[in-house]
């Protein structure tokens, strides 16, 4: 394609060498040397391990480290025991490393991997997160084989999480995709995933690729963008995901602007469909969850309920710009309850959340101003969560959470006459 021609010389000449591929695997990388040759080499033996025939690449955009890291990726080597798999000679496997180029990070990384997929044929594709520290080899099989064997297009992933861990998550983006585009589907932000190769090369033309999309926006935009296209979906079980990095509490603000605005953009540059989307999709699932103890994530609750209690009262000049009468009414009740009785309830979470999506939508406000606002509101609703589920099992609490996508599904005519209202 000529899309194509912002590719390297140096890189197409490396993929020119390795030729067309069955698989391929994307790892971006910044400085990740301390996680990287632990994730290459999960990565290799899952090859080896369940593709042996199939001729397969890795290919690691790096964003110009400076610790070694695309050295660490080119050293990986598999452990001896190819012998004990099959008599027959294996298949070639090719490590590409390669800068990316930009200043747009991991959207122009994954550029980089949407173009090799399609210069090589590649029929099964997956993306790996370099600082995993819980990769496994069957991770590999877990993403590829829905593609390869069964012929779906996107392949989602469904982590073992831990007790109050990926609220935003639970709470707003898994609910709202369901509700909107109509998608039972567990993990919409999830770093690890698996596409198809036809799939790649939609990605590669899609012209809302060229969206300035942070961080983990760029999954949002390439889950919702597969949906949208009417790709075939499915989801499958990983297990724990645990990663070397953490991100701060301080950094909420971040996160919320990265992945709320990237899926509120991705509502306008698909509203077409979702809008008259009226039905409720199963997503097919693969592999088994396992049973794990994991320690619970540690909020700090009542910090979590003064923020949203100052916050409130801080932005209501700002929030009265965004939000109804009513439910900045009820906001405000709300944020007045002691600490004991607070709760934010399902109702007014998911018509808040509404009426956020559809002020982005208009644009009432600075959108960075207008998702910065969302920010306090959503620690009410973290705190009334935990305060909610305290002492409740794991079965109540996913029983509650089913509960709140049944709001979100309610009221989604709410959300598309609050969209499609003249301002």
């Amino acid at each position: 394609m000529a899309e194509e021609t912002f590719l390297s010389d140096e890189f197409v000449s490396q993929l020119t060498a390795v030729g067309e591929v069955d698989i391929l695997v994307g790892l971006p990388t910044f400085n990740n040397r301390d996680t990287v040759q632990r994730v290459v080499n999960a990565i290799l033996v899952g090859l080896v391990k369940y593709y042996p025939r199939e001729r397969s690449v890795l290919i690691n955009p790096d964003g110009g480290s400076k610790d070694g890291t695309t050295e660490a990726v080119q050293a990986a080597s598999i452990p001896d025991f190819r012998a004990v798999l099959a008599s027959n000679p294996l298949r070639t496997m090719h490590v590409v490393s390669a800068l990316y180029p930009g200043v747009q990070g991991e959207n122009e990384a994954l550029r980089m991997v949407f173009a090799a997929a399609d210069l090589l044929g590649a029929k099964a594709c997956a993306l790996i997160s370099p600082d995993l520290e819980s990769a496994t080899p069957e991770w590999i099989d877990a993403l590829v084989r829905p593609v390869l064997k069964d012929t779906f297009d996107f392949v989602a992933p469904i982590y073992q999480r831990r007790r109050f861990e990926g609220l935003l998550v639970k709470n707003l983006l898994h609910p709202l995709i369901r509700a909107a585009y109509g998608y039972q589907l567990e993990e919409p932000v999830g770093r690890e995933v698996a596409f198809s190769g036809r799939l790649a090369s939609y990605f590669l033309g899609d012209e809302s690729r060229r969206e300035n999309f942070a961080g983990l926006g760029s999954h949002v935009w390439m889950t919702t963008a597969a949906m949208a296209a009417g790709y075939r979906l499915c989801q499958a079980f990983l297990g724990p995901r645990v990663t070397s990095s953490r991100r701060s509490a301080l950094d909420l603000n971040t996160t919320i602007q990265e992945i709320a605005g990237a899926l509120f953009r991705c509502m306008e540059l698909h509203q077409s469909y979702w809008t008259s989307r009226q039905t409720l999709e199963e997503v097919p699932t693969f592999g088994f969850q396992p049973v794990l103890n994991l320690d619970p994530v540690r909020i700090d609750r009542r910090r979590m309920f003064q923020m949203f209690s100052s916050g409130v009262d801080d932005l209501g000049s700002v929030l009265e710009k965004i939000l109804s009468a009513e439910t900045l009414q009820a906001i405000k009740d709300t944020s007045k309850l002691d600490e004991k009785n607070f709760r934010f309830v399902d109702e007014l979470w998911v018509k808040t959340v509404c009426e956020f999506a559809a002020s982005y939508h208009h644009s009432v406000i600075n959108r960075d101003h207008l998702l910065q606002s969302l920010t306090p509101l959503y620690r009410g609703r973290v705190s009334s969560f935990i305060l909610e589920n305290a002492r409740a099992e794991a079965e109540e609490v996913e029983r509650r959470l089913e509960l709140l996508r049944h709001e979100y599904e309610r009221l989604k005519p709410y959300l598309v006459e609050s969209w499609n209202r003249q301002t």
